[in-house]
């Protein structure tokens, strides 16, 4: 049941272990309850990156309510209706989303995959931090738009202006 002036957003990926999670996280800290952030994967891998709850953690977000999970969970019948689905990954435009109930506006925001990054710890703090910055970035940019006010043809058109202000960035 959609709880009024809140409104659901479901951020996915692949495994749901780092990237969907850091941007659910931000966006829970972040949104001064406008928004519900959840994450989700098509294959969830069962765990979050330990270096992204440390990571996190460093930067006072809160993570325990912080899980792996499968996007089955938000096509049950009592699952929240979203209104916002945000792909987090580098390649998750080629792939195939399920279709959701509500028609929930959807965004890609292709970032890299920190958990991939193979090298030492700083090279893997890099990675993590970067996806950090860049995905606080981008969710600042959603936090200052008045999306009451917005019609869903024009948020459908606007995200990628303020998802990808440097589309190099990572």
């Amino acid at each position: 049941m959609k709880t009024p002036n809140i409104y659901h957003v479901l951020c996915l990926r692949t495994g749901n272990s780092a990237r969907s999670i850091l941007a659910e996280a931000i966006l829970n800290a972040h949104s001064a309850e406008r928004f519900c952030a959840l994450s989700a994967s098509s294959h969830a891998v069962g765990a979050v990156n330990p270096r992204a709850l440390e990571l996190l953690q460093r930067n006072h977000h809160k993570t325990d309510s912080l899980r792996s999970t499968s996007w089955d969970e938000f096509a049950l019948p009592d699952a929240p209706v979203m209104d916002f689905v945000f792909t987090a990954c580098d390649q998750a435009a080629a792939k195939v989303c399920p279709a959701w109930p509500s028609q929930p506006i959807s965004e890609h925001w292709g970032v890299a995959d920190p958990a991939a990054v193979i090298g030492n710890e700083a090279k893997i703090h890099r990675a993590l931090t970067n996806t950090l910055s860049v995905l606080s970035r981008r969710i600042s940019l959603l936090l200052c738009l008045p999306i009451d006010k917005l019609s869903r043809m024009a948020l459908t058109h606007g995200p990628q202006k303020f998802g990808h202000e440097h589309p190099t960035a990572v």
